[in-house]
C-alpha cells in the first residue's frame, strides 16, 4: 500500500510537474538520471514500445550512498530466443509500414529495451516509455520533443510486467504482453490497461491438472519460481488438483538469484521425495538451474510436467533428464518470411545496436573491434560470418509459439491506433492520439492474421488454446517437440482436452508411468485414510460381512440387500442360496426311506393281524383298537414326508396340524387299550360290573374325544395364527433357511403339550398295569413304548430348539419317526413274532394255560 502511495507521487512528478517546471523556465527541466538507451529503436509516426527479457541478470553493484549509482546495466549470458523475440516485433512494423491495407501512408517506429528480467529495470524502462523523452537523440532538453511511446509490448516475465503495468495503468497507457502469464494480469482493478495475447495460467493450471487426473497421477510433486509468474500460477494449478482429488507431497519454492543453499534444498526434496511425477511451474532460467542441480547427483527417473515458459524452450532440449516430458504449450504457427528476415542481417545493421553487437560477437566468437575499438581477445569478425550457418534458438523457427505471441501483439496494437487515424484508408499521422483511446480500441480489436484470430475478452484476454508437447528422442538421438493433444477452454466442460498422438514417457516406452502414494484399493475393499498423511495416502481395508464395493478406490462400502450376499471377492451380491430339507439331499433321501419303511412295516402288520384275526392273540389284544393304532400309526409314518420338500403355505399348515392328531389318535389308541386291560382285570373281581362303561362303544368315544381335543386345538390354531413359510436370516447370515414359522407358538406348544400328556397318562397307567399276566398283559410292551416316546419328545425339546437351519426339521422328522419306530416295535413286533414263528403258542390252551399258572 505505501509502495503504491509513493510510486504513483514519483509518476505524477516525473510526468506532470516537470512539464510544467519546463514552461516557467525550460533550463530546470534536465534528466538528473542516466536515460537507458534502446537496445533497438526506429522513428516514426507513432512509436510502438517494447521490453524483452533478454538477459537475465543485473550487474552487481556495490552501494556506499556516497556518490552516484552507477547507471543499471544487464549482464549474464544472453537469451538467443528472446532476441528473437525483440526481432518478430522489428519485423511486424516492417510489414506493416510495407501494407497497403494497414495504416497506409503511417510510418510506425519502435523503441526495444533490454528489462534484465528484473523489476528495477522494468520500472525505468516503463518510466522512460511513458513520460515522452526523446532519447533516441540523447536530448537534454526532451520537453520540447515528446515522443511517448502509443503501446507497449511486454514484458516476457509476470513479475516485471506486473510492475510495468502499475505505472502505465496510472495514467491509461495500454501495455500488451505476449509471455506474462500470471492470473493475477486479468485483474482489471488493478490492471486497467494490461492485455495479452498468450492465455492466463488460470486456463493452464486447469488444463495441467486435467492432464495429471487423466493420467491417474494422484501423488505428485510440486515446484515453482518464487515470483508472481510461479506463485500465482501454482496456487492456481494446487486449488485445480485440490478439485480433481490430486495429493501433493511437496511445493517448494526458490528463485535463481537466491542463495545456493535453497537451491539445493529444494534438489535434495526432489531427490529424496517418492513422487514420481513432477510438476514444475518454472521460468526457463530458474528451471535451468535446477537440472543443472538435479543432474549432479541425478534422482530416479522423473516424469517432468511442464508449464508453457520452459517445456517449449529449445535451449532446454540439452537435458536428457528430461526426455518424455510433458506440458502445455502455445500453438506452433508459420509466419510467412520471418527466417528471411533474421537471416537476412548485414554487419552494417548490427553496428547500429548494441544488442545486435553483443549477439553477433557472442555467436561467432569474434569481436567488431575495428569499428568498436572492443578489446575483447577474441578475433577479428571478417565478414564471412552467415547466420545461415548458425544452430541456436535465433535461427530455429521451427517452433514459433511465444514470436506469434509478438507478432500478433503488433498487429492487434497497429489495428488499434488505425482505429483511431484511419478512416475509408486515408489516415492522418497528425491526430494526437490519447493512450486511453489505445486501450479502448484494443478491447474491440478482432481480425485474423495468418489464420491466428486475435481479440480479447473483458479481462484482456484471449482464448485458452494449447498444444500437448511431448519430449521424445527420435532415432538420430536427437530431442524434439512432438504435439499429441489440444487443450481448447472454448469448448464445453469435459471436452477440452483430447489426445491424438502417443506419448513417449520418461523411460522411453509408451506405458503410462505411475506416481500414487498408495496402490489403488481393488473392489471388495474401501480406502480408509493414514492418519496425519494426505488423502491419497490410505490403506485398503476388506469390506465387512455383508458389504460390497464395486469401484476401485471406493471410500465405502455398500451392504447388500438382506436377501443377497457377497461374493467371495466381495465385489458383487449374489442371491443367498435357500436352503431347506429337499428330495434331493441324502438327509432328505434317508428319512423319506424311513418314513416310507415305517408305513410299510405298519401296513404288514395290519395285513398279519388281519389275516390272523380270528388268532386268540389277536382277539385278545382288542383287534380293533389294534387296526385302528397301525393306522394312525401308518398316518405318523407317512405325516413326516410333509416336512420334506419347499415350504408352502399349504405344506406348513398340514405338517404341524397332521403330525399333531395322527400321533393323538396314536396315543389314545394306546391309552384305550391300556384302560381295556386295566378295566379288564378289574371285571374278574366279584361284583364288578367295570366292563359294561368301558365296552367297545365307550373305547371308541374315548378315542375320537381325545381326538376331537386335538383338532380343536389345531382349527383354533390355523384360526387365529396359522404356521407360514418364512426366510429365515438370522442364524446364518450368508443363507436363507426356508422354513415354516409357528405363527403363533402357543398353539404349536399346545398341540405338543396335549400329546405329552397323553403320553405320560398312558405312561402312568400302563405302569400300573405292569404286574398283570404276561400273555394277556400288553402294559408292560406299552409301557416300555411310552417311556421311549417320553424319552424322543422330551430330548427333543432342547434338540428343536437349539437345531439350526433345516436340521429343525429333521429333528422334527427324527423324532416322529423314533417315536413311531418305538410304539410298532414295543407293542406290535412281540405278537407278529409269535403269529408269524411260534404259531404254536398262539393258541387258547397255551394262553389260557399261561394265565392260570400265573393265577396259581
Amino acid at each position: 500500500m505505501h509502495f503504491n502511495f509513493i510510486l504513483t507521487l514519483t509518476i505524477l512528478y516525473i510526468t506532470r510537474l516537470c512539464p510544467a517546471l519546463c514552461e516557467v523556465n525550460p533550463v530546470t527541466c534536465a534528466l538528473r538520471g542516466d536515460p537507458q538507451p534502446p537496445g533497438l529503436f526506429k522513428d516514426g509516426d507513432f512509436i510502438i514500445g517494447g521490453a524483452f527479457t533478454i538477459h537475465y541478470y543485473l550487474k552487481a553493484e556495490n552501494r556506499t550512498y556516497t556518490r552516484r549509482p552507477e547507471p543499471l546495466e544487464c549482464s549474464g549470458s544472453m537469451d538467443t530466443r528472446e532476441m528473437r523475440f525483440a526481432r518478430a516485433l522489428q519485423f511486424a512494423i516492417e510489414e506493416i509500414n510495407n501494407s497497403s491495407d494497414l495504416l497506409p501512408g503511417i510510418t510506425l517506429g519502435y523503441q526495444i529495451y533490454d528489462s534484465c528480467a528484473s523489476v528495477p529495470m522494468a520500472i525505468k524502462v516503463a518510466f522512460q516509455l511513458t513520460n515522452g523523452f526523446d532519447l533516441v537523440y540523447n536530448d537534454t532538453d526532451s520537453c520540447a520533443k515528446s515522443a511517448a511511446s502509443a503501446a507497449v509490448i511486454g514484458e516476457s516475465g509476470s513479475t516485471p510486467s506486473i510492475s510495468m503495468s502499475r505505472i502505465f495503468g496510472r495514467f491509461g497507457y495500454p501495455q500488451v504482453s505476449h509471455y506474462a502469464t500470471c492470473a493475477c494480469l486479468s485483474d482489471k482493478r488493478e490492471y486497467p490497461t494490461f492485455f495479452r495475447t498468450i492465455p492466463s495460467d488460470h486456463h493452464q493450471a486447469a488444463a495441467l491438472a486435467r492432464m495429471v487426473k487423466h493420467f491417474g497421477w494422484m501423488w505428485i510433486g510440486a515446484v515453482r519460481s518464487d515470483s508472481d509468474y510461479g506463485n500465482n500460477g501454482m496456487a492456481s494449478f494446487l486449488k485445480a488438483a485440490e478439485e480433481e482429488g490430486i495429493c501433493v507431497e511437496y511445493s517448494e519454492a526458490f528463485y535463481r538469484t537466491q542463495p545456493r543453499t535453497k537451491l539445493k534444498r529444494v534438489a535434495d526434496v526432489i531427490r529424496s521425495s517418492t513422487a514420481r511425477v513432477i510438476v514444475a511451474f518454472l521460468a526457463s532460467g530458474d528451471m535451468k538451474i535446477l537440472l543443472e542441480e538435479l543432474s549432479q547427483e541425478p534422482p530416479p527417473p522423473l516424469q517432468w510436467i511442464g508449464s508453457e515458459t520452459w517445456v517449449t524452450d529449445p535451449g532446454m532440449l540439452r537435458f536428457n533428464m528430461c526426455i518424455g516430458a510433458v506440458g502445455f504449450g502455445i500453438q506452433r504457427s508459420v509466419i510467412p518470411g520471418f527466417r528471411d528476415f533474421l537471416l537476412d542481417l548485414s554487419s552494417e545493421e548490427v553496428l547500429k545496436s548494441p544488442l545486435l553487437i553483443e549477439f553477433w560477437e557472442s555467436s561467432f566468437s569474434c569481436t567488431l573491434k575495428k569499428q568498436t575499438g572492443s578489446s575483447s581477445g577474441l578475433p577479428a569478425c571478417d565478414g564471412t560470418q552467415d547466420l545461415r550457418a548458425l544452430e541456436n534458438p535465433y535461427t530455429d523457427t521451427s517452433q514459433l509459439r511465444i514470436t506469434n505471441m509478438v507478432y500478433k501483439a503488433t498487429y492487434a496494437i497497429a489495428h488499434a491506433i488505425h482505429a483511431i487515424v484511419c478512416k475509408d484508408m486515408q489516415c492522418d499521422k497528425k491526430i494526437k492520439i490519447k493512450p486511453s483511446q489505445i486501450s479502448e480500441q484494443l478491447r474491440r480489436v478482432n481480425f485474423t492474421k495468418n489464420d491466428y484470430p486475435v481479440s480479447f475478452d473483458t479481462n484482456g484476454d484471449p482464448i485458452a488454446t494449447y498444444e500437448l508437447v511431448n519430449w521424445q528422442r527420435q532415432k538420430d538421438g536427437a530431442i524434439v517437440f512432438v504435439t499429441v493433444g489440444h487443450y481448447d477452454a472454448s469448448q464445453p466442460k469435459g471436452q477440452e482436452f483430447s489426445l491424438n498422438g502417443a506419448i513417449i514417457w520418461n523411460d522411453g516406452i509408451e506405458k503410462v508411468p505411475v506416481s500414487v502414494c498408495s496402490e489403488s484399493c481393488p473392489p471388495g475393499s474401501r480406502k480408509a485414510v493414514q492418519k496425519g498423511r494426505p488423502v491419497c495416502c490410505y490403506d485398503c481395508i476388506p469390506c465387512a460381512d455383508g458389504e460390497i464395493s464395486n469401484e476401485t478406490d471406493s471410500l465405502g462400502c455398500h451392504t447388500c440387500h438382506p436377501e443377497y450376499w457377497p461374493n467371495k471377492e466381495k465385489n458383487k451380491c449374489h442371491p443367498k442360496p435357500v436352503e431347506f430339507l429337499s428330495w434331493n439331499e441324502i438327509l432328505g433321501i434317508v428319512l423319506a426311506a424311513f418314513s416310507v419303511a415305517g408305513s410299510l412295516v405298519a401296513l404288514s402288520m395290519a395285513l398279519v393281524f388281519y389275516k390272523n384275526r380270528a388268532s386268540p392273540i389277536v382277539k385278545a389284544n382288542n383287534s380293533e383298537l389294534s387296526f385302528l393304532l397301525l393306522f394312525s400309526l401308518t398316518l405318523c409314518f407317512l405325516c413326516s414326508l410333509t416336512f420334506i420338500g419347499r415350504p408352502t403355505e399349504w405344506s406348513c399348515m398340514l405338517r404341524h396340524t397332521a403330525f399333531g392328531i395322527t400321533f393323538v389318535l396314536c396315543i389314545s389308541c394306546v391309552l384305550g387299550k391300556t384302560l381295556v386291560v386295566l378295566m379288564a382285570f378289574k371285571a374278574t373281581l366279584p361284583g364288578s360290573n367295570v366292563m359294561k362303561w368301558f365296552g367297545p362303544p365307550q373305547q371308541r368315544l374315548s378315542v375320537l374325544g381325545f381326538t376331537f381335543v386335538q383338532v380343536l386345538i389345531c382349527v383354533l390354531w390355523l384360526t387365529i395364527s396359522p404356521p407360514f413359510p418364512f426366510n429365515n436370516m438370522r442364524h446364518y447370515k450368508e443363507k436363507i433357511i426356508l422354513e415354516c414359522s409357528l405363527g403363533s407358538a402357543v398353539g404349536f406348544w399346545a398341540v405338543l403339550g396335549y400329546i405329552g400328556l397323553l403320553a405320560f397318562l398312558c405312561f402312568v397307567l400302563a405302569f400300573l398295569a405292569r404286574k398283570l399276566p404276561d400273555n394277556f398283559n400288553e402294559a408292560k410292551f406299552i409301557t416300555f413304548s411310552m417311556l421311549i416316546f417320553c424319552a424322543v419328545w422330551v430330548t427333543f425339546v432342547p434338540a428343536y430348539v437349539s437345531s439350526p437351519g433345516k436340521f429343525t426339521v429333521a429333528v422334527e422328522i427324527f423324532a416322529i419317526l423314533a417315536s413311531s419306530f418305538g410304539l410298532i416295535i414295543c407293542i406290535f413286533a412281540p405278537k407278529c413274532f409269535i403269529i408269524v414263528f411260534r404259531p404254536e403258542q398262539n393258541t387258547k390252551k397255551h394262553f389260557m394255560g399261561k394265565v392260570q399258572s400265573k393265577a396259581l
